[in-house]
This record gives structure tokens, C-alpha cells and sequence, in this order.
């Protein structure tokens, strides 16, 4: 199928989602070092990518650049929520791949709710019955927003609910706070090492639960805060690629980094090139 044809299909014939879905072959086992492509972005309002504020916004362009990143060598998968993974599946590109669903995209970005981070696409069951390979969420750790709680609360039942299908749970973690009213993520050692311990404890097991996380300064202190996988939150590279890269490598060194999840840094790269993007960062692997 081409891209082109994805409305049509979808009007026509709904249930070729589940279909796809079925027929889609699943990868034999997670790879121990993942390099991850995240879009999951859009559905939490977030469109902006190396200053565009709708770089993200063109969903065709969107799925003919994750394409692109999926064929490259060294990709294992891609993160998204269901309706990116289901034209993904309709496509036929996700077999062998590993497929991450995301959970939580109820916290718009901007939003006055914006902590009230409530799971509104994915949830464990259908993560399960979708054949897909786990869950990821997001968790902001805001003091002073009463919504906190609310996430806490949703996360440590989607660990749960994913470690009773065996599944992967990939929480994103942060402390936060806001500033001229709008969200932002403290990226200290002190404020990553809370988030990690406070994420680490969630559920009612941590088997099956990785943690998402970006780099920040003294990352080694940030390891040491856990014994659970961690991945590292690609973020946007800007227009210094090669400190980033620096970045990664460095941290991928750390015993307890298994991996990379990155989005619109390869997916939007300064040059345009996805393709040289996703290799450099595969390259860090």
C-alpha cells in the first residue's frame, strides 16, 4: 500500500487496521541495545521541530520520513500512538520491528491541564491485542500541581497492566515546574536522579519496566539512581549535532544505558537529511 492510499483504505475498509495488525510479524525478542524512532509527538499537540513550530504537522511527510528511518540499518523500532502505528502497519514497514505504543498523550502541550497527563490513546489490553511490544507513558513530577498525583496514579496501573501481559513499561520521567505559566523540565542530576526513583518504584513490579531518559550533566550519578534499563531521550539536536552525538556516545557507555529513543532530531534534521541523521546516531550504537 502507498501513502496516498491510506484515507481511502481507512474510509473504505476499517477494519484492515486490525487486519494488518494480525498479519503484522513481530520481532523474535528485544534486541539488548535498542535504537528506537519516536512520533508520538503530534498527538499531544507537540508539532514543532528545529524551530519550526509545524515542522511535524504534514502527517503524510511525517510517515514518508519514519519510513525512510525504519529501512535504515540498525533501527529496531518505532514509538507512536496508535493512529502513526497503524498507518505504519497498513504500510507493511513494522514487520521484524520492534513497536512501541504511547499511553499518556492527554497533557497537551501548552495546556493549563498540561500535568493531568491523562492516558488517553494505548492502554495495556489493547497494546497486548495489537501485538505490539510494550507501553510507553510520560511522568512530569510537578510539587505544586495537585494533577501529579492523578499521573502517578495512571502510570503505576499501566506497569501493571503491561507486566501482566509480560510487556515492556518505558516511562518518561521528570521533575518539573512552571515558568511564565508554561511546563518545564528541570534538567539537573539532582532533579533526574528524584524522577528516576520515584519512576523505578511504580506498580506493582518493576520486571518489565524500562526507563526513558535525557542526558543531562553527570549522567554516571543518574545511572547509579537504578538498576532498570534506561534509554536515552534523543531531545532536539538544534544546530550543534555533533556535541549531541558526544552527548550519546558518552552516556551509552554507562552499564545501564541499553539504548536510544530519538524523534525529531532524526526525523528533522537541520540539513533535511534523514537519513545521514539516523545513521550518525545508529553510528553512536
Amino acid at each position: 500500500m502507498r501513502i496516498g492510499e491510506l484515507t481511502d483504505v481507512r474510509a473504505a475498509r476499517p477494519g484492515a487496521v486490525a487486519e494488518a495488525a494480525a498479519r503484522r510479524v513481530r520481532c523474535a525478542a528485544l534486541p539488548s541495545r535498542l535504537m528506537i524512532i519516536a512520533a508520538d509527538h503530534p498527538a499531544r499537540g507537540a508539532l514543532a521541530a528545529g524551530g519550526d513550530p509545524v515542522a511535524m504537522a504534514d502527517r503524510r511527510d511525517l510517515l514518508e520520513r519514519l519510513c525512510t528511518a525504519l529501512e535504515r540499518p540498525g533501527v529496531d523500532g518505532v514509538l507512536g500512538t496508535p493512529d502513526v502505528l497503524e498507518d505504519l502497519m497498513l504500510l507493511g514497514v513494522l514487520d521484524g520491528k520492534v513497536a512501541i505504543g504511547s499511553m499518556n498523550r492527554g497533557g497537551l502541550a501548552g495546556a493549563a491541564f498540561e500535568i493531568d497527563d491523562r492516558f488517553t490513546a494505548y492502554d495495556a489490553g489493547a497494546i497486548a491485542a495489537a501485538g505490539l511490544d510494550g507501553g510507553k507513558m510520560l511522568l512530569r513530577i510537578e510539587d505544586t500541581d495537585p494533577a501529579t498525583a492523578r499521573t502517578l496514579e495512571g502510570c503505576a496501573h499501566a506497569v501493571t497492566g503491561l507486566a501482566g501481559h509480560r510487556l515492556m513499561a518505558m516511562v518518561e520521567p521528570f521533575v518539573s515546574h512552571r515558568i511564565e505559566g508554561r511546563v518545564r523540565n528541570l534538567l539537573t542530576p539532582e532533579a533526574m536522579i528524584r524522577a528516576v526513583s520515584v519512576a523505578s518504584g511504580l506498580g506493582t513490579t518493576s520486571a518489565y519496566t524500562w526507563l526513558k531518559v535525557p542526558v543531562v550533566p553527570e549522567m554516571e550519578r543518574v545511572a547509579a539512581a537504578t538498576t532498570l534499563p534506561l534509554v536515552l531521550l534523543g531531545g532536539d539536536i538544534g544546530d550543534d549535532p555533533r556535541s549531541v552525538l558526544d552527548g550519546w556516545r558518552r552516556a551509552l557507555r554507562l552499564p545501564g544505558v541499553k539504548g536510544l529513543v530519538a524523534g525529531r532530531s532524526l526525523l528533522y534534521p537541520p540539513d533535511g537529511d534523514v537519513r545521514a541523521a539516523v545513521d550518525a546516531a545508529v553510528s553512536v550504537l
